[in-house]
């Protein structure tokens, strides 16, 4: 049996990685995303608050995800990072609608500082599409 092989994900339409990591990291059907905040794939901050910052970290998961052959309807996990807990109904209500009925696991923290000072960063575990199980 052949051992799986590190792959490196990388997509155009999200901001190249900043530092010494890669958008995404393939081993197997597993798909890891590197923490995305709301840099335009050319690299500017969006203006805006929480609302237009999670709807880009959404557009740049989706790019990073499709680089990798999977979508947000394989995500195993999420973890979103805040920089205020007072915000999460906005950033939950603009989650869900890029899930739809799909629930992966989900952390949400509250830290006290982000890259660039941005309001939310989400990091995905995903999965090569495979046939979903109800238990």
């Amino acid at each position: 049996m052949t051992q799986p092989s590190i792959q490196l994900i990388r997509s155009e339409q999200a901001p190249a990685a900043i530092g010494p990591y890669s958008q995404a990291i393939g081993f197997g059907s597993l798909i890891f995303t590197s923490g995305q905040i709301p840099l335009t794939a050319e690299g500017q901050l969006v203006e805006g608050g929480i609302a237009e910052q999670t709807h880009q970290v959404f557009r740049n998961l989706a790019a990073v995800l499709e680089a990798g052959g999977a979508s947000f309807q394989s995500v195993l996990k999420a973890t979103v990072f805040l920089k205020d807990m007072g915000q999460f109904a906005t950033v939950n209500e603009i989650y869900a609608s890029y899930f739809g009925d799909h629930k992966p696991a989900r952390s949400t923290v509250e830290v006290a500082r982000l890259p660039k000072d941005v309001l939310v960063e989400i990091e995905l575990i995903a999965t090569k599409p495979v046939e979903i199980v109800e238990k």
